[in-house]
C-alpha cells in the first residue's frame, strides 16, 4: 500500500488508455509518456498496461507502507527515498515505512512511478486511466490528494524474483537500485529545444506556402494554457491559401491542429475525439515522449518525415522493448 503524504502539483493514475470508445464520443486519455510508462511497469515486472501514478512537475511525497519494487522513469523530477537520491530507469526494493519524496523538475515535467503488481483501482471501460473532466477511472476519478491510500494488486512471478534478488543484496540501506540499466537508445533525451518528427495532415496542402515553410523553419512555444488536452503553441501565424469549411473528423494523440487564430494546438492524451480544424501534421509515435515531456516556455521545432519512416521508427522502438522484456527475464532466472 501507498500512502500519499502530499499530492504534489498533479498526479493521477494512468494506464495506456481506454480505446475502443471514441466512436462513443469517450476519449481515450491514459499516460501522456507512454514510453517511460511502458519502461516502468516492465522494471517492476508488471505488464507494460499496468496503472502507475504519473506525476506532473512538483511530485508527491509518498510512504510505503510494505515493502515494494518500484521504477521511476521519465523526467527527472530530483526523486529521493529517505533524502538520498535515487537513480532512474531503473528497478528499485525499498522497504517498508520508507519515504518518497521529489524536488524540484531538472529534465522533461512528468515522471512515472510504477509498483509491482500495479496500482489497485476499478476498471472503467476496459481501462483504469483516470479522465480528470468526466471524473472517471482511476481513483474515484480525480487526482490524488494528501492522505489517500492506493492499493497494490498481486505481484508477479517475475516482480517476486526481482524482488528476492535485490532485496537477499540490501543490507542497512532503506533501498536499493538494480546494479543494471536499461539501453541508452530507449532514454529519451528531454531538452528545452525538442527536435518533434512529424508527417505531413490532411490539410497540409490547404495551408499557404508561407505557413507550410514556417511549419519546418520556425520555432513555436509551449503557452502555460496547455494541459493533458492539448498544446497551445505560439508561433508565426498559419493560414490557409482561402477559407475552407470541413467536415469534423477523427483525431489523434500528437495530431497538429490550426484554429482561426493561426496558433497550432498539438492534441494529446486527453483530446477529444473527433476536430473540424484543418491538420496540417501529425506528430510520429516515437517523438510523443519528447512532446509530453515539454513544458510551458520551452520550444518545439518540427521537422518532417514519410509515414514510412515514422513506421520504421515504431517498430523498432517496439523490438527494443521487446528486448528489454526478455533481457529482463533472463536477469531474474
Amino acid at each position: 500500500m501507498l500512502k500519499i503524504e502530499k499530492p504534489g502539483l498533479l498526479s493521477s493514475i494512468q494506464d495506456l488508455g481506454r480505446t475502443g470508445f471514441q466512436k462513443f464520443g469517450v476519449i481515450a486519455s491514459g499516460c501522456m509518456d507512454p514510453l517511460s510508462h511502458r519502461v516502468a511497469n516492465l522494471l517492476t515486472g508488471n505488464d507494460g498496461n499496468e496503472p502507475a501514478l504519473e506525476i506532473t512537475m512538483l511530485g508527491p511525497t509518498v510512504t510505503f507502507e510494505k515493502d515494494a519494487l518500484i521504477s521511476i522513469c521519465g523526467g527527472d523530477l530530483s526523486p529521493e527515498i529517505n533524502g538520498k537520491p535515487v537513480r532512474s530507469w531503473r528497478s528499485v526494493f525499498v522497504k517498508k515505512g520508507s519515504e518518497l519524496k521529489f524536488g524540484h523538475c531538472r529534465q522533461g515535467c512528468r515522471a512515472y512511478l510504477a509498483v509491482a503488481g500495479g496500482i489497485s483501482v476499478p476498471e472503467v471501460m476496459k481501462s483504469k486511466s483516470t479522465y480528470l473532466r468526466a471524473g472517471i477511472g482511476g481513483y474515484n476519478g480525480r487526482a490524488i490528494k494528501a492522505g489517500d491510500l492506493l492499493e497494490l494488486d498481486a505481484a508477479s512471478e517475475l516482480s517476486g524474483k526481482m524482488m528476492d534478488y535485490l532485496s537477499h543484496h540490501l543490507e542497512h540501506e532503506s533501498f536499493i537500485e538494480n546494479d543494471w540499466s536499461i539501453t541508452a537508445e530507449l532514454i529519451p533525451a528531454f531538452e528545452s529545444n525538442t527536435v518533434i518528427r512529424i508527417v505531413k495532415g490532411r490539410q497540409y496542402e490547404l495551408f499557404s506556402k508561407d505557413s507550410r515553410s514556417s511549419l519546418f523553419e520556425a520555432s513555436f512555444k509551449v503557452t502555460p494554457q496547455s494541459d493533458r488536452m492539448g498544446y497551445r503553441l505560439k508561433g508565426p501565424f498559419l493560414s490557409l491559401k482561402e477559407p475552407a469549411e470541413l467536415i469534423s473528423e477523427a483525431v489523434n494523440f500528437g495530431s497538429i491542429q490550426v484554429p482561426p487564430d493561426g496558433n497550432p494546438i498539438v492534441l494529446l492524451a486527453d483530446r477529444q475525439t473527433t476536430g473540424g480544424y484543418p491538420k496540417i501534421g501529425q506528430v510520429a509515435y516515437v517523438d510523443l515522449p519528447l512532446l509530453a515531456q515539454a513544458k510551458p516556455g520551452d520550444t518545439l521545432r518540427f521537422t518532417e518525415i514519410s509515414h514510412e519512416e515514422a513506421q520504421r521508427l515504431y517498430l523498432n522502438r517496439e523490438w527494443k522493448l521487446k528486448e528489454l522484456k526478455q533481457g529482463i527475464h533472463l536477469k531474474t532466472r
